[in-house]
């Protein structure tokens, strides 16, 4: 198919793409899907955001607000607001609680049946002076309420604050053991990438790999060496890449992962190729394009969907629309989305019998 001016995109994405039907989109929308990448602090709704500002009295104007759900043009980082949360506004146990059932609730409308997102408790704890284990009880209250009103599973994982020092990243995991909970699947390393190497959290990976906990990490995001993947893959030993675009630029360390069968949890509106790649290309010319081109096994997700202006469909909707995939690709995705999660394997066997059979019947009214 043609590329094609495309309207009515999510996140207000440029460049060339397909039209997408209505029935396809409801396709995007009602598609079986897990979430493996989001970050908790990347859901939170603008009225949640203005509420939780008035209610702590934080130093952040309507102007402020408006900046950081802006997305026109080329889209700016989001780190300014998650640290902004961080330091202002999730004070108490009942904000974690209440952005946490928001974003599940969200999700599920969306499609997602099981979602495995990212809470980084180093700076919550330093800046709220809450205990690591009120902040995991609220959340996990959230995620267990969200269970029960919107059927939807989930789960937690604590991730690495990179811009911290390693000592930190081992006292999360050592609070983490202290407080372990079924629900709190494995760690992930999230946060600048471009001048705190993944090497540099080794201690804390080993303890929670010798721990039983699994292991994700950001590498390759903001154009870092493809270095940063092989250390995560080959030296941290995680079980999932977070982006890995770089992974391109080294075709043997590309060939180890096809073969392993690592799952890359990518986001299709990530911030930085949006904004160093030209509008007009960004889509063609984007590494997930090779990534998938060359046989990765890919599987498309929000990172910070309220910040993006994305949701779950329209992730999936990208991929189709911008990115050139196939039906067949489509599928192969939610395949290595389950593949990928956290969950036993007997419920994974469940949920590649149904639902692939949902996206063979979605799909056959869409395409």
């Amino acid at each position: 198919m043609a590329p094609q001016p495309l309207t009515d995109t999510p996140g207000r994405v440029p460049g060339p793409g397909r039209v997408v039907t209505p029935r396809q989109k409801d396709f995007f929308r009602c598609l079986p899907k897990v979430e493996l990448h989001c970050h908790l602090l990347g859901t939170v709704r603008r009225q949640t955001f203005c509420d939780l500002v008035r209610k702590h009295g934080a130093p952040l104007s309507q102007d402020d607000v408006e900046q950081f759900y802006r997305r026109e043009g080329k889209p700016v980082g989001v780190l300014r607001v998650l640290r902004a949360l961080e330091r202002h506004l999730l004070l108490e146990p009942d904000d974690f609680r209440r952005i946490t059932h928001e974003y599940l609730e969200d999700a599920a409308r969306d499609g997602v049946r099981h979602a495995e997102f990212f809470w980084n408790p180093t700076a919550s704890i330093r800046d709220s002076g809450l205990s690591y284990e009120l902040m995991q009880g609220a959340i996990l209250q959230g995620m267990a309420e969200a269970r029960t009103a919107f059927g939807i599973s989930s789960l937690l994982i604590p991730s690495i604050d990179r811009e911290a020092a390693p000592a930190a990243a081992l006292e999360m995991v050592l609070l983490m053991l202290t407080c372990r909970h079924e629900w709190v699947a494995g760690i992930g390393i999230d946060y600048r990438e471009t001048d705190r190497p993944p090497e540099l959290f080794r201690e804390a990976f080993r303890l929670a790999k010798q721990a039983g906990l699994r292991a994700t990490a950001h590498a390759g995001e903001f154009g870092t060496p493809w270095t940063h993947v092989a250390t995560a893959v080959e030296e941290l030993q995680v079980d999932r890449i977070d982006h890995g675009y770089t992974v391109t630029d080294n075709p043997e360390l590309l060939q180890r992962c096809v073969e392993r069968g690592i799952v890359f949890t990518v986001v299709p509106t990530n911030s930085y190729y949006l904004r160093v790649l030209d509008p007009e290309r960004w889509a063609l010319d984007h590494p997930l394009r090779r990534m998938m081109q060359q046989g990765l096994r890919v599987h498309p997700n929000t990172d910070d969907p309220t910040l993006h202006d994305i949701n779950p469909a329209g992730s999936w909707q990208l991929m189709f629309s911008h990115f050139g995939a196939t039906p067949a690709d489509l599928r192969r995705m939610l395949i290595n989305g389950i593949d990928g999660s956290w969950v036993p394997e007997d419920r994974k066997r469940a949920w590649r019998v149904a639902w692939v059979e949902e996206f063979d019947l979605l799909a056959a009214g869409a395409f």
